[in-house]
């Protein structure tokens, strides 16, 4: 058992080492002046939004398919994954706010669709990142389902905001589809013809 979760800790100490890789490029690309801001909000946003994708699929997934070897692993650091999710967010807030370099030119853009969604999608995805530890799992108990639920809602904003930025809806469906996808097949075997056996 201790060796066990010796390797889940290492190869958890891998996966934080890999999901940093691009955050400190785009860091060190703005600190070398290689790159602009501007140009950095989109990957750091793109980022937020795949783990995001990464972090809500093997749920749903496991749920039709069933937990295989690799699905229980990728189950194992899903809450990794969601937590990495928020913090390209924050990075991708970061960018943003000093880039605008001032609060009130910040305040005046609040009343645009495409800035506010993503301030909601913010600020849906905190509690689900607050409650993503063994502790708040032992102590909220059933009720901390409900609250990582709220990451749905979160997804939902952080694409309608991907969407009403710039409108490339082709690149942001890509991203959609394969959790728009996993979601449906789930809901159709949760019918009840799908779940009535044969006598």
């Amino acid at each position: 058992m201790t060796a066990d979760r010796s390797r889940l800790g290492l190869g958890k100490l891998l996966l934080w080492l890999v999901l940093a890789v691009p955050a400190a490029a785009m860091v060190a690309g703005w600190l070398s002046g290689r790159v602009i801001l501007m140009d950095l909000l989109e990957p750091s946003g793109e980022m937020a939004v795949r783990l995001m994708v990464l972090a809500l699929l093997p749920g749903p997934l496991a749920e039709c398919i069933g937990a295989g070897r690799f699905l229980r692993a990728w189950l194992a650091v899903r809450r990794n994954l969601g937590v990495a999710a928020f913090l390209y967010a924050l990075l991708h807030l970061a960018f943003y706010a000093i880039d605008m370099n001032a609060l009130s030119a910040i305040l005046e853009e609040l009343e645009l669709p495409g800035i506010w969604t993503g301030w909601l999608a913010l600020a849906l995805f905190v509690p689900a990142a607050a409650t993503s530890t063994d502790r708040a799992m032992r102590i909220l108990r059933r009720r901390w389902k409900t609250i990582q639920r709220v990451v749905y809602a979160a997804a939902a904003a952080s694409f309608l905001h991907w969407l009403l930025l710039d409108w490339n809806w082709q690149k942001a469906a890509l991203h959609a589809a394969p959790l728009i996808l996993v979601w449906l097949l789930r809901a159709v075997r949760r019918l009840p013809s799908h779940q009535r056996r044969p006598t």
